[in-house]
C-alpha cells in the first residue's frame, strides 16, 4: 500500500520544487498509514464482537424458546392442579360438572340429558315389603257426638268389620329401664342366707349407666354414618336424652378392648385368597411420636375375596402392605401406580402381581387435555379408545358363561388392546411427539403388563374403584372429627371400619350383629366372649346368616 501511495504521489516533474512538497506528504502519509492500521485492529475487533454477540444472540433465542416450553408445561401443570384442587374426586359422573371428564362432541352420553326418575321403557321399582315390622294397632273411632244418625237424630250401632290403612312410622325414644330382682325367702330350716335374690342383668360395662342399646347406637353413630360425638349427642339432647361427652368416650375406650379380637381375625383372614385390592388414604391421629413431624397417618383399606381390613399406620411406606400379605400369599393385588405396592418384597419375587387400575390411567389424559388445551383432541382419541375397552369387556362379563357371545366379546377385546398397544408404539416413535404426550404413553408403557391382566382373567377388575369406595366413609369422618385423638382411638376406628365393611361384603345388618356381639360380651361379664369363632360371618350357620340379613358375600365384585 505504500509503495501505491509513492506512485500515487510521485510527479512528473524532477524538478527541484517538488522535492520540498514530497517531505511535507511525508508526514501525512505516515498518519494516514498509522490510521488504517488503527481501523484494521479496530475493524477486526468488530468484527469479533460481532461474531461473539451474535452467537450470544442464538444462545438467548434457544434459551428463549427452552423457558416458553418451560413456562407452557408450567401453565399446563398449573391447570392440571386446578383441576385437581377445585374439580371432582370421584369417577361419578354431573351434568353440571365435567370437571373429571372432557367434553367429547363424540360422546352421545354428554349430550343427551335424560330427565330424573323413572325412565320410559325401564321396569318400574318393586314394592318394599314392610311385613317384618312389628304391628302396632290402633282403632280410630267416631267422636261420641257424632254417633248418630245425621238426618233422624239415632244412635248408630258398631260394626265388627274395619276399614284398614297402614303407614309406616318410626317411633325412637330413649327410656330408663328399672330392674326389679325378685327376692325369695327360705321356707325351710337349712342352714345358709335365709334370702335369695335374683341374678343381676348383664351388663356391657360393668357398672355402667348406659345399656347395651345405647352403646350400639353410639358406635353405629361414630363409625357407620360417620357422625361426630358431639352431632349425635346433640341429636339426643332433642329426645331428652343428655349423655356427658367424657362418659362417652371412656365407654369407647373399653369397647376398642372388646372388638379387638374381631378386627385381629378379620386382619389374619384377609389375606389369604387369590385376588385382593389396596388402597389408602388420610387419617389424622393426634398423638405426638417420636421421630414422626405432624399428625397425618394412613388408613389403608385392604379388601379380600370376604373380608375388607382397614390397617392404620404412621407410615406411608411399602412395609405396611408387606407385613400384611406374608409369604404365603398368592394371587393378584389391584392397586393404583403408587410406588410402594411395587418396592414389596413379595411383588418382587413374583409371589404377588400387581394389576393396575384404568381409571387412573384415564385420568392421565384427562389431566393433558385439560392442561393443554391444544392437545384436547389428542386426548380425547385415547378416551375413546379407553371407553372401548370398557365396553367391550363389560359385554364379555355379560355374556353368559361358555356361550358363544363369550368368546366373541373375548376376540374382540384382545384385537382392541393389541390396537391401542401398537398406536401407543407407533406415536412414541415420533420425534415431534409432544412432551406430555411421551410422558402419559411411557407411563402407559411401564404399566402395560399389569394393566392387561384382565384380559386373560375376567375376575380381574378393570379399575381400582372398589377400594376408593370404601375409603369414602373414612375420608367423610376425616372431613367430619378430623380423625381421632388418641392412638386407642384410631385402632378402635381401623377396627370399627373394618367389621362394618366386611359385614357389609356379607349383607349382613350391623346393627343386629352388633347388638348380638355386645350381648354376649356383656353376658361374659363385660369381657370377651370365650370363643370369637362363632361371631365371624364366615364361619355362621344358615339360620344365623338368615337371622342378621344376609346371604354371603356377593361373586364378581367387579365395576369395569
Amino acid at each position: 500500500m505504500d509503495g501505491q501511495l509513492t506512485q500515487a504521489c510521485r510527479p512528473e516533474c524532477h524538478s527541484a520544487e517538488c522535492v520540498p512538497l514530497l517531505e511535507d506528504l511525508r508526514p501525512d502519509m505516515a498518519a494516514l498509514r498509522d490510521r488504517v492500521d488503527h481501523l484494521e485492529r479496530e475493524n477486526l475487533e468488530l468484527r469479533q464482537q460481532a461474531g461473539y454477540w451474535k452467537s450470544r444472540h442464538r444462545d438467548a433465542m434457544a434459551r428463549i424458546g427452552e423457558l416458553e416450553h418451560q413456562v407452557e408445561q408450567l401453565r399446563g401443570q398449573k391447570r392440571q392442579l386446578q383441576a385437581d384442587l377445585f374439580g371432582r374426586r370421584s369417577e361419578t359422573t354431573a351434568l353440571s360438572d365435567r370437571s373429571n371428564d372432557l367434553d367429547d362432541p363424540q360422546d352421545d352420553t354428554q349430550q343427551s340429558k335424560r330427565k330424573r326418575g323413572q325412565q320410559p321403557g325401564n321396569p318400574g321399582p318393586k314394592r318394599r315389603d314392610y311385613s317384618s315390622l312389628p304391628v302396632r294397632e290402633e282403632f280410630v273411632a267416631l267422636p261420641h257426638e257424632q254417633c248418630v244418625c245425621p238426618d233422624c237424630g239415632q244412635p248408630l250401632r258398631l260394626r265388627s268389620d274395619t276399614e284398614d290403612s297402614e303407614q309406616i312410622e318410626i317411633d325412637v325414644c330413649a327410656h330408663r329401664r328399672v330392674i326389679h330382682r325378685r327376692r325369695y325367702e327360705r321356707t325351710c330350716a337349712c342352714q345358709g342366707h335365709r334370702t335369695l335374690t335374683a341374678p343381676p342383668v348383664p351388663k356391657l360395662i360393668p357398672k355402667g349407666l348406659y345399656g347395651t342399646s345405647i352403646w350400639v347406637e353410639i358406635v353405629l353413630d361414630k363409625y357407620s354414618s360417620y357422625r361426630p360425638t358431639e352431632r349425635f349427642l346433640a341429636s339426643w339432647r332433642l329426645g331428652d336424652l343428655d349423655l356427658a361427652a367424657g362418659t362417652v368416650t371412656d365407654g369407647l375406650q373399653r369397647l376398642e378392648i372388646l372388638l379387638r379380637p374381631i378386627y385381629e381375625a378379620i386382619k389374619e383372614r384377609n389375606p389369604h385368597g387369590d385376588l385382593h385390592l389396596a388402597d389408602e388414604t388420610r387419617w389424622r391421629v393426634f398423638v405426638v411420636q417420636e421421630g414422626k413431624q405432624g399428625y397425618t397417618w394412613w388408613l389403608w383399606v385392604l379388601s379380600g375375596p370376604d373380608t375388607v381390613a382397614y390397617v392404620l399406620d404412621a407410615s406411608r411406606s411399602h412395609a405396611v402392605p408387606e407385613g400384611h400379605y406374608r409369604a404365603e400369599s398368592r394371587g393378584v393385588l389391584v392397586v393404583d401406580r403408587y410406588a410402594a405396592y411395587k418396592a414389596m418384597v413379595w411383588v418382587k419375587d413374583g409371589v404377588i402381581v400387581l394389576a393396575f387400575c384404568w381409571s387412573h390411567v384415564r385420568r392421565d389424559f384427562i389431566r393433558v387435555g385439560k392442561g393443554w388445551p391444544e392437545l384436547k383432541t389428542w386426548a380425547l382419541e385415547w378416551l375413546r379408545r379407553i371407553r372401548v375397552l370398557y365396553q367391550l369387556n363389560h359385554h364379555r362379563l355379560a355374556a353368559e358363561t361358555g356361550s358363544v357371545a363369550v368368546g366373541e366379546a373375548d376376540v374382540c377385546l384382545r384385537q382392541a388392546v393389541s390396537e391401542m398397544k401398537a398406536q401407543r408404539e407407533t406415536e412414541l416413535a415420533r420425534a415431534d411427539l409432544a412432551t406430555p404426550c411421551r410422558k402419559v404413553l411411557e407411563s402407559l408403557g411401564t404399566h402395560w403388563e399389569g394393566l392387561t391382566l384382565f384380559v386373560d382373567d375376567p375376575r380381574i377388575p378393570m379399575d381400582n374403584n372398589t377400594s376408593e369406595r370404601r375409603g369414602r366413609g373414612p375420608a367423610v369422618a376425616r372431613k367430619n372429627f378430623y380423625g381421632s385423638g388418641s392412638l386407642w382411638s384410631g385402632q378402635l376406628a381401623a377396627a370399627a371400619f373394618s367389621i362394618f365393611a366386611t359385614l357389609a361384603l356379607w349383607g349382613f345388618n350391623p346393627r343386629k350383629w352388633l347388638t348380638w356381639y355386645f350381648e354376649r360380651c356383656a353376658a361374659a361379664g363385660g369381657k370377651v366372649p370365650g370363643d370369637i369363632q362363632l361371631f365371624l360371618p364366615w364361619n355362621l350357620s344358615q339360620e344365623k346368616k338368615k337371622e342378621l340379613g344376609g346371604p354371603g358375600p356377593t361373586e364378581g365384585d367387579d365395576t369395569s
